[in-house]
């Protein structure tokens, strides 16, 4: 099995769907790369894009088409500047033309070019497309995708694409693997072990430097959140709610930049209710952010990028873990955890429902928080087991396919069961639970293969249907 590094989990993305938006973009992207090492860009003569299942039912609310043709485009989802790409997709329709690969100007007809085919699905994957370049010469190059959760993308043919196998040395695919090597090596801190296998990828002081990085887009993408007000795109008229929260919390204090803000923030009064409200607060200004199209940290999910800032920001503000180290450690094992989930269960709302985002999300944290408030290996393992225990059946079912009901909500939700998963963990003897992480892991997968797709990110059943919401 292939080791997966926490930070192919924990990343920087862009809203407002991880599976819907990034997997989309990524495989236009690798199929760029395709035609360049199979033929050349300057041969094609027209390019074909027809997405199926998932990805078609609800690919309008989760912009699937916008990131399918800004990928064929040539433009990277990390370096985009957000506020420009509503501009960029008007040319592309007025105009009816894509620079493919930001080298070539081909004809591109919306509706025609591009195809969200909601009457089929692909066997692989629910959430199926398939590319096609036609050439000068008449000849064609067909390619099938599958975006499978958090950004990551396959083929039939290839589990995943262009990546290169590592094998760490101490592999870690299952939770008792963790356990093990620990012991064997003598290794207090769930963390120690992760560094030492993240050196498959990079050293250690460059695993530090990413995941400080990860930390600095956190608190930016919260900041945002937090002055920002205004209705979500979309046509659900969802009004942002974090700006508020915070104005209310701040009172008439005042600042002008992050720090200063983030300064307010621990100063300001501390009490169980005030608390929870900031952590809600934190959580719905990634999540208003992901759903307009902003720049955010999918972990492991864009869907769920909502708890893991919530929880390190509360143990930021909130608790006396305040240090880079702290920081470090905490994504290093809720990003461990997550490789968990990806290897064997899936981390995708359309495999599995929200179990698969929102549940691996608060797993995460809660094994995060726990391993920087000295919990001991077993104990940061039963939070995680705790966590995700308790969000067991959790369906997808967003209104209109829209990450916004009850997809920003629903982020609170996930961040205030990792603290309190957490918390259980700390005062309790993990060598009596009766459930482990990897049973729990088992469990998840087994419930998402019985689960209706319905209730698999289709917006067919669920909410998506109870809550009649005039078309606008």
């Amino acid at each position: 099995m292939e080791s997966i590094s926490v930070f192919e989990i924990i990343k920087v993305g862009i809203g407002p769907s991880s599976s819907h938006t990034m997997g989309p973009w990524n495989a236009a992207s690798a199929f760029i790369r395709i035609i360049k090492r199979e033929r050349s860009i300057s041969e094609v003569k027209e390019v074909f894009l027809e997405f199926f299942g998932s990805l078609a039912k609800t690919g309008i609310g989760h912009g699937t088409d916008i990131a399918g043709m800004l990928g064929l485009n040539g433009e990277d989802f990390t370096t985009i500047n957000t506020s420009k790409i509503d501009e960029k997709i008007e040319k592309i329709k007025k105009d009816q033309i894509i620079h493919l690969g930001g080298e070539k100007e081909i004809p591109f007809i919306y509706g025609y070019h591009l195809v969200l085919n909601m009457q089929k699905s692909l066997d692989f994957h629910p959430n199926g497309m398939i590319f096609k370049a036609v050439f000068e010469d008449g000849t064609e190059l067909v390619q099938d995708f599958y975006s499978v959760g958090g950004g990551f993308i396959a083929s039939q043919e290839k589990n995943s694409i262009e990546k290169h196998c590592v094998r760490t040395l101490y592999p870690c695919h299952h939770g008792s693997d963790i356990v093990k090597y620990c012991d064997k090596l003598g290794l207090k801190k769930f963390s120690d072990l992760i560094m030492i296998n993240e050196e498959s990828w990079r050293t250690p002081e460059e695993t530090r430097l990413q995941a400080l990085n990860i930390w600095k887009n956190i608190k930016e993408c919260i900041y945002k959140g937090v002055n920002k007000e205004g209705i979500l795109p979309g046509g659900l008229n969802v009004t942002r709610r974090a700006a508020g929260i915070n104005r209310k919390l701040l009172g008439d204090k005042v600042y002008k930049n992050i720090d200063e803000w983030f300064q307010q923030v621990v100063d300001a009064e501390e009490n169980f209710t005030n608390i929870n409200k900031w952590i809600a607060c934190f959580a719905l200004a990634v999540n208003e952010e992901n759903a307009s199209f902003g720049r955010i940290i999918t972990a492991p999910t864009n869907g769920a990028s909502g708890v893991i800032p919530a929880v390190l920001m509360y143990s930021q503000a909130f608790t006396e873990c305040i240090s880079e180290d702290d920081i470090v450690r905490f994504l290093l094992v809720a990003g461990e955890i997550g490789t968990l989930f990806k290897k064997n269960a899936t981390i995708s709302a359309a495999m599995g429902g929200c179990q698969a985002e929102i549940g691996v999300s608060s797993a995460m944290a809660a094994a995060g928080l726990t391993e920087i408030l000295g919990g001991s290996i077993g104990q940061v393992m039963m939070a995680a087991e705790i966590a995700m225990e308790h969000h067991l059946g959790l369906t997808c079912d967003p209104i209109k396919g829209l990450v916004q009901i009850p997809c920003i909500e629903r982020n609170t939700m996930g961040a205030m069961k990792a603290i309190t998963a957490a918390n259980i963990a700390l005062e309790s003897d993990p060598t009596k639970a009766k459930v482990t992480l990897d049973e729990v892991i088992q469990t998840m997968w087994e419930t998402a293969l019985s689960m209706s797709d319905r209730f698999k990110e289709t917006s067919e059943g669920g909410l998506a249907i109870a809550v009649n919401v005039p078309e606008c």
